[in-house]
């Protein structure tokens, strides 16, 4: 774990500077993509902006609305930049909603949009697993295997680097895949869907944090499997229309 960088006097929490490289390199990246895709880049930029700034307002406010009384001691803590503060479902429903109405304001095609979007996911996600690596959370199950890591008192799988590696792969793929000339709208990014949905189910496995529900069964996996179907599904009608 490295939680923070010690720059002579300056202290940076390494979580968010992970956070904030997959954003800037994932949105850079994104940017180039978009016309490709007939997305102006300037458009594709102001969606994400509008979105990452509804994002941390709503999972501040979700936070606030969950532990109200955590803000009533200290009210200054609102505009904290802690992110244990903030609540991620609340922010991802605030984003995508931001998202939505800047995309139909703008007249965006939704499928061609989200496929300029994709860069930017597939970038951010190896950014946040970076940050996991970093902070030491998703971490994996006790093993005896020797690439084990010491981490939370135990020998543990290093699930943030097996998921850091999956996620590498799958920008690589979908980068090879981004070559087609012939690629439906929405190909993309339902591709890039489905297999970090598949690499969630294999990885969550090694996981030592999973939620569990139903005697057992692992949350991450069950919603993978539903994510999964899902998308599958919709690739299938897709390429039937074409």
């Amino acid at each position: 774990m490295l939680p923070t960088l010690q720059i002579g006097p300056l202290a940076l929490q390494t979580p968010g500077l992970m956070y904030l490289l997959g954003l800037w390199l994932g949105l850079s990246l994104a940017e180039k993509f978009a016309p490709r895709r007939g997305i102006a880049a300037d458009t594709l930029y102001n969606l994400v902006f509008t979105g990452l700034i509804a994002g941390i307002l709503g999972a501040r406010l979700g936070y606030v609305l969950q532990h109200p009384q955590a803000f009533l001691a200290s009210p200054l803590s609102l505009v904290s930049l802690n992110a244990g503060l903030l609540d991620p479902f609340s922010g991802f429903a605030a984003a995508l909603l931001a998202a939505l109405v800047y995309g139909a304001r703008q007249k965006l095609p939704f499928w061609h949009t989200l496929d300029a979007l994709t860069p930017f996911f597939a970038v951010f996600l190896i950014g946040t697993h970076l940050a996991n690596a970093a902070s030491g959370a998703g971490f994996g199950a006790e093993t005896s295997l020797p690439w084990g890591i010491e981490l939370w008192g135990a020998k543990r799988h290093p699930t943030q680097f097996y998921e850091l590696g999956g996620a590498i792969t799958i920008l690589l793929w979908l980068g090879r895949l981004s070559k087609q000339n012939d690629l439906p709208a929405g190909e993309l990014f339902l591709t890039f869907i489905a297999l970090t949905a598949g690499a969630r189910l294999f990885f969550e496995a090694f996981r030592g944090d999973s939620t569990l529900i139903l005697g057992g069964i692992r949350a991450a996996q069950g919603m993978a499997w539903l994510i999964l179907a899902a998308t599958l599904w919709t690739l299938t009608r897709l390429k039937a229309d074409r």
